[in-house]
């Protein structure tokens, strides 16, 4: 745990007591604040109160004698419209800040010169970050990985000159984190999402911008520039004096590091030099994966990693649980979980990798569909339809490639393994990548995910 001392003998109220909040309200205690939680779920509270957390109805309390407030990053902070707790701080003069910007203060308080990775984007954070840490664990340096990834960042131990942090931002975190300012700073691409919770595109691109700009003086700024809105970052980062590597996986790069083939290089004065290389690294497969190595790889560099321990560490990294992971074999047949594909941009980058595909997909279905997806169809030999979104997804498919409903998981996985074996392609891969929300049918994705593993490997012979 970290202690936050930095509100030691203030009073702060803490909204939203998930894993990060009662996290929060912990690492509060132990630096000497007196905090008071609340929740919309009265079983979050009920729970936070058998944990020894005072509770009040934060409507009630006097805000003349609250410092700060500490908001769950799930609850809005500007749009639609600012949580009612949010109307009640601004209108008492109090700050509203998050879980990162308290780990930040500690820092800033404690352990200036701590090595603080912090990555955001719209896709491949959790990799990016996962890959990092786990090439800088290769070198022999301690690390504390958490934040959006899935521990709270104040259940880490805390800053020291020693430990490296590093940590995924989702945008809901940066907004409220005024003091961001890692030593490394990375910025792996920006496309349309959230907004629901950040109104315009622009409003978006900006809170993630925060993160890279808000670097050390003497820290590096890594920015993917292979979308229009990280290229503008990447210059406008450059222009404040802040030392930035660009990436791309499109193009070469006169200064930067960028993906030729299975090969990352980094360029200087237009002379580029191989670094390391992905091919035949099965955890790191296709076009967006490349991407996230290459950041990996310039943050390990800038972190003082040699190249070749970073190319060690890519050839040892396991992968994420529930992200392009192979689960099972079945004879030719290779079982993917891609359960963390909740919408059609993310199964994107599954169907790019393999050609025989047998894809479960639905569940509870986002905005944009799979139309998005034609281009990968050819690659699909049959879908098998689950959950809320079948029958809008049957309709998209239909007459453009074979498809069933099945309804559930279970049926899915039976169908799909009994025709991709009979199939006669060397590389038959049944595939979960649902392009959809998990809520339908399961409590989360990584429930789903779980789900689909059982059941391949109670398919015999399965080979884990």
């Amino acid at each position: 745990m970290i202690p936050v001392t930095t509100f030691a003998g203030k009073k702060v109220a803490i909204f939203g007591l998930g894993i990060s909040g009662l996290a929060t309200a912990s690492a509060l205690f132990a630096g000497g604040a007196d905090v008071i939680g609340w929740d919309d779920s009265a079983e979050r509270i009920e729970y936070a109160t058998s944990a020894g957390i005072p509770t009040a109805d934060l409507h009630r309390i006097d805000w003349s004698r609250i410092s700060a407030l500490v908001l769950a990053p799930g609850v809005p902070l500007t749009h639609p419209a600012p949580h009612w707790t949010v109307v009640l701080a601004r209108a008492a003069g109090v700050e509203v800040i998050g879980d990162i910007e308290l780990f930040c203060r500690e820092r800033h308080s404690h352990a200036p010169d701590a090595p603080f990775v912090a990555v955001t984007g719209t896709n491949g954070k959790s990799t990016t970050t996962a890959l990092t840490a786990h090439l800088l664990a290769t070198a022999g340096k301690e690390v504390g990985v958490g934040g959006n990834i899935g521990t709270a960042i104040l259940s880490l131990k805390p800053p020291h000159p020693g430990r490296v942090h590093v940590i995924e931002i989702s945008s809901f975190q940066i907004e409220l984190a005024p003091s961001l300012d890692p030593s490394v700073g990375i910025l792996i691409n920006v496309s349309e999402d959230h907004l629901d919770r950040h109104g315009t595109m622009a409003n978006y691109a900006g809170i993630k911008e925060r993160l890279v700009a808000g670097v050390q003086p003497d820290g590096t700024a890594i920015i993917g520039v292979d979308d229009g809105w990280c290229e503008a970052a990447a210059d406008r980062v450059a222009r404040s004096g802040r030392r930035v590597v660009r990436i791309s996986v499109r193009r070469p790069l006169d200064e930067g590091i960028y993906v030729e083939g299975d090969r990352i290089l980094r360029a200087e004065g237009g002379v580029a030099q191989e670094i390391a290389s992905i091919g035949g690294i099965p955890t790191l497969r296709g076009v967006h994966n490349a991407q996230n190595a290459a950041c990996a790889t310039a943050a390990a560099l800038a972190l003082g990693i040699a190249p070749a321990t970073i190319q060690e560490g890519l050839r040892s990294y396991p992968g994420l649980a529930h992200r392009i992971e192979e689960v099972g074999r079945q004879g030719r047949v290779a079982f993917v979980n891609d359960s963390k594909a909740t919408n059609a941009d993310a199964a994107a980058r599954a169907l790019a990798c393999f050609s025989d595909i047998y894809w479960i997909a639905g569940g509870r279905p986002k905005s944009d569909g799979i139309a998005s997806l034609d281009g990968y169809f050819p690659r699909i030999r049959k879908a098998y339809l689950i959950g809320e979104a079948a029958p809008q997804f049957a309709k998209t498919l239909d007459g453009r490639l074979p498809y069933v409903i099945v309804g559930t998981l279970e049926r899915a996985v039976a169908a799909a393994a009994q025709d991709a074996a009979a199939s006669g392609t060397a590389e038959p891969v049944v595939l979960l990548s649902p392009a959809c929300a998990s809520f339908d049918q399961f409590k989360n994705f990584e429930d789903r995910g779980d789900a689909f593993r059982k059941l391949v490997r109670g398919l015999p012979p399965v080979q884990s």
